[in-house]
């Protein structure tokens, strides 16, 4: 629960910033609403300029959210504007009323300055003065060029140097300068402009002063590798922890570990805790004490039964069923009886069309078949997004991913060459164990490939000392399931017809269907999260880390581009083809 002080005071903070943006942007409109309380409401109660206005609603919007979020940045930069616009405000006439109510919001903010602790990017002064200086040189040039060729055109006479420089300077704070025009379309465009260019710098500048923290992974791959051998058979999610984009926390024992990545404010972990359970309370409270120094909110996706208890236990949060994970006994598994016929005409189908598969650790591999395989995945792919996050690796063919299993299918072409035409890819899952990563095909080939792919792996497995494989993860299997039972209520039905309908866009059913193909044993997965409030932003957290949503970012681009001409970190072979992508059809170049 968020506290209730950083709540009231974000919320009147919007409140007063959208208040003088009104007053600002339209000085001729009076709301009675705003009449009413204007002698209330700082930078309403007297004859401020606009641009002033503009700067103090903009401002004070831009620290709302962080204000509501507790970060301190913006309670200091709250409690020097308030403080400011009380002395300029005591400072007029009939104006006291005003200066007392930002005197008093101010000093609630000084007697609640403990509820605003949560830090922000330490790296984020530096980078905002460079921002300042960098594109409030370039907005000022840009002013100046936009100025002289307008007042050439407009203004008439010969325009002093220094009065274009006190125009632009005035404009970018949305002011009115020495210059004036013959047009008024002319005079109005010119004013805009430099506005914009003004905003747009307050603007970014701001941000990065109370941007949330930027966690670079922890290299500590070695000691959850070791944690892993010991523990890594309790969850067929744990060796998705070592993702480079995944930093790791671990339990002051050492015992336990969390493996999370912080998206849009929210600190999303993945699976459950890695380690003996015993541990996990202390790295479960790690987690949220760090989750709170930094106003995150935590979250938790795809956990198990008893890794949701245990988050519910001990940090007080809520459980809500999100799907099943298909897991097959590598043993029992048998092509033979009614239930299989279908897997099993379509299996024979394909390797009577000159299909077969060779299984292989990825260590027995070498660096040649590895290219090969990463850039036949990367064009199966094709301009797809990349995809991944809770149950997915991100790579392939790291050396220190020998133990991952690859299962490949071939055809002969007319030349008797063998050609790669689809591709499993699974990482460990404790000793006697395999989950499915990536799952790639070429698109031209014959549909039914991936069923053989699937089916080859299950038979392969004793031999290399597997009893069990976990395959895909379903959505919301258990409604679908549920719902097309005799006898099912009427609100199960209405939840598995809208299922149904958005899995023309998502292929939610597809993807349950499939795997009920191999006869597997459902295994439920959680959601666990705070308050019901939260779930949009978490579900909009989840979207970004999934790639499902894309946000422009140049710069990340840019990073992960450089990354990608690095050998053996290269991430095309891992995608929208991945256990988590329960939204990606089956029968295609992903699940």
């Amino acid at each position: 629960m968020k506290p209730r002080p950083a709540a009231v005071a974000g919320h009147t903070c919007l409140l007063i910033g959208l208040l003088d943006i009104a007053t600002a942007v339209f000085p001729h409109v009076r709301v009675t609403r705003i009449e009413r309380i204007a002698p209330y409401v700082p930078g309403l109660a007297d004859d401020i300029a606009r641009a002033a206005a503009l700067a103090s609603g903009l401002l004070l919007v831009l620290l709302a959210r962080g204000l509501r979020r507790r970060k301190r940045r913006a309670w200091e930069a709250a409690v020097v504007l308030l403080a400011g616009s009380a002395v300029i405000q005591g400072l007029r006439h009939h104006a006291f009323v005003a200066a007392a109510v930002s005197a008093l919001l101010c000093a609630g903010l000084v007697v609640f300055r403990g509820e605003f602790h949560a830090r922000s990017d330490p790296r984020g002064r530096i980078r905002a003065l460079s921002n300042l200086l960098v594109l409030g040189t370039l907005s000022f040039g840009i002013g100046l060029l936009i100025v002289g060729v307008r007042a050439g055109d407009e203004a008439g006479g010969r325009i002093s140097f220094g009065d274009r420089v006190q125009q632009v300077a005035y404009g970018l704070v949305g002011a009115g300068g020495p210059l004036t025009y013959a047009s008024d379309g002319v005079g109005d465009a010119v004013h805009l402009s430099l506005l914009a260019l003004g905003l747009v710098t307050g603007a970014t500048t701001t941000y990065l002063v109370l941007r949330p923290v930027r966690l670079v992974p922890a290299d500590g791959s070695a000691r959850l590798r070791a944690l892993l051998d010991r523990e890594g058979r309790r969850d067929s999610l744990g060796y998705f922890a070592l993702r480079g984009d995944k930093s790791v926390l671990f339990s002051p024992t050492g015992k336990a570990a969390i493996g999370y990545r912080v998206v849009s404010g929210v600190a999303l972990a993945g699976g459950d805790p890695i380690g003996d359970p015993e541990a996990w309370p202390g790295a479960i409270k790690e987690f949220l004490d760090r989750c709170e120094r930094h106003a995150w909110t935590p979250a938790v996706m795809g956990c198990s039964e008893l890794g949701g208890q245990v988050w519910i236990r001990e940090g007080g949060l809520r459980a809500l069923e999100l799907g099943d994970e298909a897991i097959v006994d590598c043993a029992a598994f048998t092509l033979s009886g009614r239930a299989m016929r279908n897997v099993r005409q379509m299996v024979h189908r394909i390797e009577r069309a000159g299909y077969s598969c060779r299984t292989r650790r990825v260590r027995d591999l070498d660096d040649t078949e590895k290219q090969q395989l990463r850039e036949a995945a990367a064009a199966w792919r094709g301009s797809a997004t990349e995809r991944g996050f809770s149950m997915a690796l991100g790579r392939f063919g790291d050396p220190a991913d020998g133990d991952c299993v690859v299962v490949t299918a071939h055809q002969k072409d007319a030349t008797g060459h063998e050609q790669v035409r689809a591709l499993l890819h699974f990482v460990p899952w404790g000793g006697d164990g395999l989950s499915l990563d990536l799952m790639r095909r070429d698109r031209t080939a014959e549909p039914g490939l991936n069923e053989l792919l699937i089916v080859a792996a299950l038979r392969d497995a004793p031999a290399l000392g597997v009893s069990r494989v976990s395959l895909n993860f379903a959505v919301f299997r258990a409604a679908l399931a549920r719902g097309e039972r005799l006898g099912a209520g009427p609100v199960l039905r209405v939840w598995r017809s809208l299922l149904v309908f958005v899995s023309r866009w998502f292929q939610i059913e597809s993807l349950y269907r499939f795997n009920a193909k191999f006869q597997p044993e459902w295994q439920p997965r959680f959601v666990v999260y705070p308050t019901a409030r939260d779930l949009p932003r978490i579900g909009w957290a989840c979207l970004q880390a999934e790639a499902f949503v894309v946000l422009p970012r140049p710069a990340e681009r840019l990073r992960q581009w450089t990354r990608s001409r690095r050998p053996f970190n290269r991430p095309p072979a891992a995608g929208n083809a991945h256990r988590s992508a329960a939204l990606t059809p089956p029968t295609g170049g992903g699940r």
